[in-house]
């Protein structure tokens, strides 16, 4: 395969050189100037005001923040699925199906022509940090191979089309750059999860990977199967020259030591990716520590709202003139896609304003207080990683949820069920369940102050699931594999009392 990473790196240094003078608050304010004065004419512009809005104030003066159902209920349901002219101009060609991290209704998320383009733009940003990592860099004289869901698309009307986003990106991936990703299309449409998987990695040992992507969970899943395929090698003697590894999706902290164990013996970096079926919206542009850079000028508008705000009839509303660090935000979005003022659900902290970079710390639905204790999903991702290295143990998976006072007691207390790696030795699990609490009073003083003197809130309860537990309960749910995510945070009872069950039941 020819090698055309030169010209990758003559894009690089050119893409890189405007990165560093862009001015993060010019460039959002004139990529609202331009996403209103493109959608003036459509009917949520005219609604709205749009040909009369001047300035950030006078827009969020007159467009108010919306969740799905909103958007769906008064601008896309009555005319789905042929959107055209309703939120963004011409009609909507793609739609991202997802049912979230928890829910289980489907949404139908809008992907323009104009964001089909901004996604694209984001991935070559992604290339190009990392040869400024790599300036030896040979990445495309391999194959780009990304764990994703079936690519397969359901016609929901002539020149309308839904599925998952890796689909829709796999099917407007140009003629010519085809044959330098992995898989081919017979092996990417396969909807059943285990077989793709199982036919993926044997493929696989056949080609020349010097990328790969996906969910850390599903990742892991992959690669033991991979190995299991291929006698004993490691990843490394499979893929020699694999580069880089591209995680996004959930926390990676808990899977960190994991894959360092299994790239032991290979120079690949770790990259971390923010995509949302709304848009790419950050990535890793340095070291991990240094957070995830937000990409501002690829046709999306942020604001950032205090999570605490958000029952509010007006909360705050800022944007990235007026954001603070250490503060946790909800992130609502603008987009070329028709998505205006928009609650995509995730919650981040600014950890550098100067470069606009951000940590992901949960989900707005995804919080823990069924007594006040106001625990977020980065809060727990810290103190399963700080208990499982201090007993010296691996996590592959784990969830968290709430049970309330048994009759005859005051005290309430989590429970935790967690998925330990095979080939470490299962902890003491009281003390594991002693360091966990620990960390997340260090962490929470919210849950500090209900665990005071053991009386308000108890400590953690445990229940361990064999190997395969959670693999094979979102296969039960339907939801193995491809985007989605085991739930960190589980607030439904009869979800969390069905998790746990399933745990015990496997175990037999």
């Amino acid at each position: 395969m020819l090698d055309t990473t030169p010209l990758l790196r003559a894009f690089a240094r050119y893409r890189l050189n405007r990165l560093a003078s862009l001015d993060p608050v010019e460039s959002q304010r004139a990529t609202l100037r331009r996403l209103v004065w493109t959608a003036r004419r459509t009917r949520f512009g005219r609604d709205h005001g749009f040909a009369d809005i001047a300035d950030i104030a006078a827009y969020q003066r007159r467009v108010p923040i919306r969740r799905y159902e909103d958007f769906w209920t008064a601008y896309w349901q009555g005319d789905f699925p042929r959107l055209t002219d309703v939120s963004w101009p011409g009609t909507i060609p793609y739609f991202a199906v997802t049912s979230g991290t928890t829910a289980g209704r489907s949404k139908y998320i809008p992907v323009s022509k104009a964001m089909l383009r901004s996604n694209s733009r984001a991935s070559a940003d992604l290339y190009s940090f990392h040869l400024r990592a790599r300036p030896k860099s040979r990445i495309l004289a391999g194959k780009s191979f990304m764990l994703g869901g079936s690519t397969r698309l359901v016609d929901e009307a002539p020149g309308v089309q839904s599925g998952d986003l890796s689909g829709i990106m796999a099917a407007n991936v140009p003629r010519y750059a085809r044959p330098r990703f992995f898989p081919p299309p017979e092996l990417a449409l396969l909807d059943d999860w285990e077989e793709k998987v199982t036919r993926l990695a044997k493929q696989s040992l056949v080609e020349d990977i010097r990328m790969i992507g996906g969910t850390p969970s599903w990742l892991l899943l992959f690669f033991e199967r991979m190995e299991s395929d291929a006698a004993g090698m490691t990843v490394g003697e499979v893929y020699p020259d694999l580069e880089l590894l591209v995680h996004g999706g959930v926390s990676f902290a808990p899977y960190r030591d994991r894959f360092r164990r299994l790239f032991a013996d290979i120079h690949a970096e770790f990259r971390e990716v923010y995509p949302a079926s709304e848009g790419f919206v950050a990535m890793a542009d340095d070291v991990p520590e240094a957070g995830l850079r937000l990409s501002l000028d690829h046709g999306m508008f942020f604001e950032f709202v205090p999570v605490r705000e958000l029952g509010n009839r007006s909360p705050t509303r800022h944007w990235i003139e007026n954001v603070q660090v250490g503060v946790d935000y909800a992130v609502v979005v603008s987009t070329c896609a028709g998505l205006w003022s928009y609650l995509i659900g995730d919650t981040v902290t600014f950890v550098d304003l100067l470069h606009a970079r951000i940590t992901i710390t949960g989900r707005t639905a995804q919080m823990l207080s069924a007594f006040g204790e106001h625990v977020i999903v980065s809060e727990l991702d810290r103190a399963i990683t700080q208990s499982a290295e201090r007993t010296h143990c691996a996590v592959t998976d784990y969830a968290v949820g709430a049970l309330v006072p048994e009759q005859g007691s005051a005290q309430g207390r989590h429970l935790m069920v967690v998925e330990f790696e095979p080939a470490t030795a299962a902890p003491d699990l009281n003390h594991f369940a002693a360091l966990f609490d620990g960390a997340l009073q260090d962490d929470n003083d919210d849950y500090r102050a209900h665990r005071s003197g053991d009386y308000g809130l108890g400590l953690p309860a445990i229940v361990v699931g064999c190997p395969g537990m959670f693999a094979a309960w979102m296969k039960r749910r339907g939801r193995l594999g491809g985007q989605n995510k085991v739930p960190r945070i589980i607030t439904d009872p009869a979800l969390l009392e069905d998790l746990r069950a399933f745990a015990k039941n496997h175990a037999k």
